[in-house]
């Protein structure tokens, strides 16, 4: 068994690549195309290591189909299950391309504190030290100070973080459920996951990222995917304006039978989104796996019993809704957590999201349909906050920095830039991209479509 270093934070400033865990967790790798050319010195691939990415990665694609779909068509009206099935589904396929094509590159290859390089556009050279059907590990950051060698190929690697980026704009797609054409939201998913998504990857997985250099803790994506894809989502429900009869209508879930299984099978692919993290069958990947399963039981009891208090009954749609947001929120913490303060994660998101998903909605009167900002964009801010107190350096620590990431109020502070930084950014950007959309094939659906359902208008077809 080959043993792995990984980049860690010295402080401010930058990444120290000695022997040790990963300490902002396997997402937050940054590689270069250089690898070692002769056979005798190319580093070994760990079988272990490997085949948990291989599981870790079919569990995060899962996440989003049938997943996310099936969550998300269960708290739609029956005219637009199918397209809000569609929406996922679609964007597994595009955003494979997009990933493939240049996304990749961008996030993944040194380049500047900004973005990435080219190196990898099309996977150019993924295929280059294959001989016999066997690769070699790659090794990252090798044209940086803070070379590091992996134990598992690039591959696998570039296919773990495909399934980061298919389900962060598919997330987003719940802010405007039932209301958005189909093809405005093929252009701006695509443009948003270049522009926006694939910087902020850089900036905060990348050992020269500009925010990594300042010692930002997310270990699988409480910035990047949740936090980014909320804010997103946010925008859209603000620029789309609200469905035909918010307020009036019944706008009830269609089949809460849906969600309910959508919810179960985001939760068990959360394992590979969480462990997978840690990039390696280890022990800080058991660690993260324990602390996901902990913090989404956590917030899915606070939302219920906060509900049962206020409303005298405890839903469906609520439990699901909260273990939702404890999963979000243990995102960026499940490295670096011991399992109370994951506990203390989940009771608290758990109550601060029902919150945002109900009163803070109804007090700004947007219409945020299926809550992906109420639930992500909060959990994630939460959770990206609650890791600034709750690190505990050991799981962080290497002989090079023994101390790890440790909660202090300095901690906290980075967490806070960083959670500030890129909601500016990410809601900079989609406001112009979606008012550019707007201005040139339009964003929303006629009435008569609207009120008609999406199934019918945009796709012809309907659940009879």
């Amino acid at each position: 068994m080959t043993s792995r270093s990984c980049l860690v934070p010295s402080g401010l400033g930058g990444f120290n690549a000695k022997t040790g865990a990963a300490a902002l967790g396997g997402a937050a790798l940054l590689f270069s195309p250089a690898l070692a050319h002769a056979a005798d010195t190319a580093p070994a691939i760990d079988s272990g290591d490997t085949a948990w990415m291989l599981v870790s990665t079919a569990f995060v694609l899962m996440m989003t189909i049938p997943g996310l779909a099936l969550f998300y068509a269960g708290m739609v009206r029956k005219k637009n299950v199918l397209a809000t099935l569609m929406q996922s589904f679609a964007l597994c396929c595009i955003m494979s391309i997009v990933w493939m094509v240049a996304g990749y590159s961008l996030a993944f290859t040194t380049g500047t504190p900004w973005l990435g390089g080219l190196s990898r556009i099309f996977l150019n050279g993924l295929g280059t030290h294959i001989h016999n059907g066997a690769d070699v590990a790659f090794t990252l950051g090798a044209d940086s100070p803070n070379a590091t060698t992996m134990t598992i190929p690039e591959s696998i690697f570039m296919m773990f973080q495909m399934t980061f980026a298919i389900i962060t704009p598919a997330l987003i797609s719940g802010a405007y459920a039932e209301r958005m054409k189909f093809s405005a939201m093929c252009i701006f998913s695509i443009i948003w996951s270049l522009v926006v998504y694939a910087p902020i990857a850089h900036w905060v997985w990348s050992p020269i990222g500009w925010l990594a250099g300042l010692g930002t803790a997310d270990f699988a994506g409480g910035t990047v995917v949740h936090i980014n894809a909320g804010i997103a989502g946010l925008v859209c429900a603000l620029v789309l304006g609200k469905r035909k009869g918010f307020g009036q209508d019944d706008l009830s879930p269609f089949n809460l039978t849906y969600a309910i299984i959508g919810a179960s099978l985001l939760w068990v692919g959360w394992f590979g989104f969480n462990g997978g993290s840690a990039i390696g069958a280890n022990g800080r990947a058991g660690m993260a796996v324990v602390t996901t399963q902990i913090a989404a039981a956590g917030a899915g009891v606070s939302w219920m019993l906060v509900e049962w208090l206020r409303s005298g009954k405890p839903t469906v749609l609520g439990v699901i809704s909260g273990a939702v947001g404890g999963l979000v929120a243990i995102t960026p913490a499940a490295g670096f957590v011991l399992p109370g303060s994951a506990l203390l994660i989940g009771l608290i998101t758990g109550a601060v999201c029902f919150w945002s998903a109900t009163s803070l909605k109804h007090l700004l009167g947007y219409d945020d349909s299926l809550d992906a900002f109420g639930v992500h964009g909060v959990g994630g801010i939460v959770g990206a906050l609650l890791t600034g107190i709750f690190a505990y350096g050991p799981l962080s620590a290497t002989d090079a920095n023994p101390t790890g990431i440790v909660g202090s109020l300095h901690q906290l502070m980075v967490q806070a830039e960083a959670v500030i930084v890129t909601i500016i950014w990410c809601g900079a950007i989609s406001f112009v991209l979606l008012k550019v959309i707007d201005m040139t094939i339009g964003l929303r659906v006629s009435t008569d479509q609207e009120l008609e359902g999406l199934d019918m208008s945009l796709h012809g077809e309907r659940i009879n």
